[in-house]
Protein backbone atom coordinates (compact mmCIF):
# COMPACT_ATOMS: atom_id res chain seq x y z
CA UNK A 1 0.00 0.00 0.00
CA UNK A 2 3.23 2.31 1.04
CA UNK A 3 4.48 2.03 -2.85
CA UNK A 4 0.69 0.98 -4.93
CA UNK A 5 1.50 -1.82 -6.46
CA UNK A 6 -1.22 -2.76 -8.69
CA UNK A 7 -0.89 -6.38 -7.79
CA UNK A 8 1.50 -8.31 -5.43
CA UNK A 9 1.00 -12.08 -5.61
CA UNK A 10 3.15 -15.16 -3.94
CA UNK A 11 3.25 -18.33 -5.62
CA UNK A 12 1.72 -21.08 -4.07
CA UNK A 13 4.62 -23.21 -3.09
CA UNK A 14 6.18 -20.31 -0.97
CA UNK A 15 5.50 -21.06 2.66
CA UNK A 16 4.18 -18.87 5.71
CA UNK A 17 7.48 -18.26 6.97
CA UNK A 18 8.90 -17.45 3.49
CA UNK A 19 6.49 -14.89 3.05
CA UNK A 20 7.29 -13.27 5.63
CA UNK A 21 10.55 -13.17 4.97
CA UNK A 22 10.07 -12.03 1.30
CA UNK A 23 8.05 -9.07 2.35
CA UNK A 24 10.50 -7.88 4.70
CA UNK A 25 13.18 -8.42 2.15
CA UNK A 26 11.54 -6.51 -0.66
CA UNK A 27 10.10 -3.52 1.88
CA UNK A 28 13.72 -2.83 3.28
CA UNK A 29 14.76 -2.77 -0.15
CA UNK A 30 12.00 -0.73 -1.99
CA UNK A 31 12.79 1.62 1.14
CA UNK A 32 16.47 2.18 0.49
CA UNK A 33 16.08 2.70 -3.05
CA UNK A 34 13.15 5.13 -2.58
CA UNK A 35 15.77 6.92 -0.36
CA UNK A 36 18.81 6.61 -2.90
CA UNK A 37 16.58 7.88 -5.21
CA UNK A 38 14.72 10.61 -3.43
CA UNK A 39 11.51 10.00 -4.67
CA UNK A 40 8.19 9.03 -3.48
CA UNK A 41 7.17 6.06 -3.02
CA UNK A 42 4.19 6.19 -5.74
CA UNK A 43 7.35 6.46 -8.15
CA UNK A 44 8.09 3.20 -7.73
CA UNK A 45 5.51 1.10 -8.55
CA UNK A 46 5.30 3.67 -11.24
CA UNK A 47 2.34 5.30 -10.50
CA UNK A 48 0.34 1.95 -9.38
CA UNK A 49 0.96 0.23 -12.92
CA UNK A 50 3.71 -1.97 -11.87
CA UNK A 51 2.90 -5.35 -10.31
CA UNK A 52 5.06 -7.61 -8.18
CA UNK A 53 5.37 -11.17 -7.89
CA UNK A 54 7.39 -13.57 -5.56
CA UNK A 55 7.80 -17.35 -6.64
CA UNK A 56 5.68 -17.40 -9.47
CA UNK A 57 6.68 -18.19 -13.18
CA UNK A 58 10.04 -18.69 -12.79
CA UNK A 59 12.46 -18.40 -16.28
CA UNK A 60 15.23 -21.18 -16.55
CA UNK A 61 18.54 -19.58 -15.64
CA UNK A 62 16.72 -16.30 -14.37
CA UNK A 63 16.62 -15.11 -11.01
CA UNK A 64 14.24 -12.92 -12.15
CA UNK A 65 13.16 -10.69 -14.60
CA UNK A 66 10.66 -8.36 -15.88
CA UNK A 67 7.27 -8.83 -17.97
CA UNK A 68 6.08 -6.01 -20.24
CA UNK A 69 3.15 -7.53 -21.21
CA UNK A 70 1.54 -7.47 -17.97
CA UNK A 71 4.13 -4.78 -16.70
CA UNK A 72 5.24 -7.62 -14.00
CA UNK A 73 8.77 -7.48 -11.66
CA UNK A 74 9.17 -11.55 -11.14
CA UNK A 75 11.48 -12.68 -8.76
CA UNK A 76 12.36 -16.32 -8.41
CA UNK A 77 11.85 -18.00 -4.74
CA UNK A 78 15.40 -19.14 -3.90
CA UNK A 79 17.47 -16.60 -6.36
CA UNK A 80 15.96 -13.29 -6.42
CA UNK A 81 18.32 -11.32 -4.17
CA UNK A 82 20.04 -8.91 -5.55
CA UNK A 83 18.34 -8.70 -9.24
CA UNK A 84 15.52 -6.07 -7.51
CA UNK A 85 17.12 -3.02 -8.93
CA UNK A 86 18.01 -4.29 -12.76
CA UNK A 87 14.65 -5.85 -13.11
CA UNK A 88 13.00 -2.37 -11.46
CA UNK A 89 15.38 -0.23 -13.96
CA UNK A 90 13.77 -2.37 -16.56
CA UNK A 91 9.94 -1.41 -15.49
CA UNK A 92 10.79 2.09 -15.30
CA UNK A 93 12.78 2.00 -18.71
CA UNK A 94 9.45 0.45 -20.30
CA UNK A 95 7.33 3.03 -18.43
CA UNK A 96 8.60 5.86 -19.68
CA UNK A 97 9.02 5.28 -23.54
CA UNK A 98 5.49 6.21 -23.88
CA UNK A 99 5.82 9.64 -21.81
CA UNK A 100 9.30 10.49 -23.22
CA UNK A 101 8.47 10.43 -27.14
CA UNK A 102 6.89 12.60 -29.19
CA UNK A 103 6.24 9.44 -31.81
CA UNK A 104 3.71 6.39 -30.55
CA UNK A 105 6.75 3.58 -29.41
CA UNK A 106 5.47 0.14 -29.63
CA UNK A 107 3.66 -1.22 -26.80
CA UNK A 108 7.06 -3.62 -25.24
CA UNK A 109 9.48 -1.20 -26.19
CA UNK A 110 11.96 0.13 -23.47
CA UNK A 111 13.29 4.15 -23.51
CA UNK A 112 16.61 2.87 -24.32
CA UNK A 113 16.26 1.34 -27.27
CA UNK A 114 13.64 3.74 -28.85
CA UNK A 115 16.13 6.62 -27.73
CA UNK A 116 18.97 5.34 -30.10
CA UNK A 117 16.70 3.42 -32.61
CA UNK A 118 14.46 6.16 -33.72
CA UNK A 119 12.59 8.40 -30.93
CA UNK A 120 11.78 12.04 -31.42
CA UNK A 121 11.90 13.42 -27.39
CA UNK A 122 8.53 15.39 -26.09
CA UNK A 123 10.61 19.08 -25.08
CA UNK A 124 10.59 18.36 -21.46
CA UNK A 125 13.31 19.17 -18.87
CA UNK A 126 12.93 15.37 -17.63
CA UNK A 127 13.28 13.74 -20.74
CA UNK A 128 16.07 15.76 -21.55
CA UNK A 129 17.66 14.00 -18.34
CA UNK A 130 17.36 10.74 -19.67
CA UNK A 131 18.35 11.60 -23.29
CA UNK A 132 21.73 12.78 -22.46
CA UNK A 133 22.18 9.76 -20.11
CA UNK A 134 21.24 7.62 -23.09
CA UNK A 135 23.65 9.66 -24.97
CA UNK A 136 26.42 9.24 -22.71
CA UNK A 137 25.99 5.66 -21.65
CA UNK A 138 25.40 4.32 -25.43
CA UNK A 139 27.58 6.88 -27.44
CA UNK A 140 30.97 8.39 -28.64
CA UNK A 141 31.35 11.83 -27.53
CA UNK A 142 30.36 13.50 -30.98
CA UNK A 143 27.64 10.95 -30.87
CA UNK A 144 28.76 9.72 -33.81
CA UNK A 145 29.48 6.39 -33.10
CA UNK A 146 28.87 3.78 -30.28
CA UNK A 147 31.10 4.46 -27.61
CA UNK A 148 34.04 2.60 -25.76
CA UNK A 149 31.56 0.50 -23.10
CA UNK A 150 29.00 0.03 -25.71
CA UNK A 151 31.58 -1.62 -28.56
CA UNK A 152 32.96 -3.86 -25.77
CA UNK A 153 29.44 -5.28 -25.22
CA UNK A 154 29.26 -5.32 -28.76
CA UNK A 155 31.59 -7.27 -29.13
CA UNK A 156 31.54 -9.64 -26.72
CA UNK A 157 27.77 -10.41 -27.91
CA UNK A 158 29.55 -11.41 -31.17
CA UNK A 159 32.69 -13.46 -29.48
CA UNK A 160 29.88 -15.41 -27.54
CA UNK A 161 27.42 -15.83 -30.68
CA UNK A 162 24.95 -13.78 -28.57
CA UNK A 163 22.99 -10.60 -28.48
CA UNK A 164 22.06 -9.86 -25.27
CA UNK A 165 25.04 -7.78 -23.37
CA UNK A 166 24.64 -5.17 -25.81
CA UNK A 167 21.11 -4.64 -26.00
CA UNK A 168 20.71 -0.92 -24.77
CA UNK A 169 17.53 -1.89 -22.04
CA UNK A 170 20.34 -4.36 -20.60
CA UNK A 171 23.50 -2.01 -21.28
CA UNK A 172 20.85 0.69 -19.21
CA UNK A 173 19.92 -1.80 -16.90
CA UNK A 174 23.24 -3.05 -15.42
CA UNK A 175 24.63 0.48 -15.34
CA UNK A 176 21.72 1.34 -13.03
CA UNK A 177 22.11 -0.98 -10.71
CA UNK A 178 25.94 -0.56 -10.73
CA UNK A 179 25.69 3.42 -9.79
CA UNK A 180 23.21 2.00 -6.89
CA UNK A 181 25.65 -0.66 -5.80
CA UNK A 182 28.30 1.94 -5.43
CA UNK A 183 26.09 4.00 -2.96
CA UNK A 184 26.86 4.47 0.49
CA UNK A 185 23.74 3.20 1.71
CA UNK A 186 23.70 -0.96 0.98
CA UNK A 187 20.86 -3.58 0.33
CA UNK A 188 22.12 -6.91 -1.43
CA UNK A 189 18.86 -7.87 -1.62
CA UNK A 190 18.02 -4.58 -3.79
CA UNK A 191 21.60 -5.26 -5.46
CA UNK A 192 24.48 -7.42 -5.87
CA UNK A 193 27.06 -8.97 -8.44
CA UNK A 194 28.43 -5.38 -10.13
CA UNK A 195 31.64 -6.03 -8.66
CA UNK A 196 32.60 -9.80 -8.14
CA UNK A 197 31.10 -11.56 -11.06
CA UNK A 198 31.96 -13.19 -13.76
CA UNK A 199 29.62 -10.42 -15.27
CA UNK A 200 31.75 -7.56 -13.52
CA UNK A 201 35.01 -9.53 -14.62
CA UNK A 202 34.42 -9.39 -18.08
CA UNK A 203 34.34 -5.82 -17.97
CA UNK A 204 30.18 -6.06 -18.29
CA UNK A 205 29.39 -2.81 -16.49
CA UNK A 206 30.30 0.34 -16.93
CA UNK A 207 33.40 1.68 -15.96
CA UNK A 208 33.42 4.28 -12.70
CA UNK A 209 34.19 7.39 -14.99
CA UNK A 210 31.07 6.42 -17.61
CA UNK A 211 28.65 5.39 -14.13
CA UNK A 212 29.66 8.81 -12.60
CA UNK A 213 28.59 10.81 -15.47
CA UNK A 214 25.18 8.90 -16.39
CA UNK A 215 24.13 8.87 -12.85
CA UNK A 216 24.80 12.21 -12.71
CA UNK A 217 21.51 12.34 -15.36
CA UNK A 218 19.55 10.30 -13.48
CA UNK A 219 19.93 11.29 -10.09
CA UNK A 220 18.97 14.90 -11.62
CA UNK A 221 16.11 13.47 -13.49
CA UNK A 222 14.89 11.27 -9.89
CA UNK A 223 15.77 14.69 -7.94
CA UNK A 224 13.45 17.38 -10.27
CA UNK A 225 10.79 14.01 -10.32
CA UNK A 226 10.72 13.57 -6.58
CA UNK A 227 10.13 18.05 -6.06
CA UNK A 228 7.56 18.02 -8.49
CA UNK A 229 5.80 15.47 -7.32
CA UNK A 230 6.06 16.33 -3.42
CA UNK A 231 4.78 20.09 -4.49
Amino acid sequence: QLFGFYSVRIGRWVTKAEQQRAANLFFDALCDLQQILQVPGEVLSLRGTLALHYGIGGRPGASAHYQPAGRVLALAKNAGGGSLAHEWFHAFDHYVCTKMFADEPPAMRFASRHWLTSGALIEHPLNHCLALAFKRLFLSADGSQPGTFMRHCINYDKHLNTQYFAMPEEVAARCFEAILQRQSLKNHFLVAGTMQTDTAMAGLYPPGTLQNSVAECWFDYFNRLGKALNQ
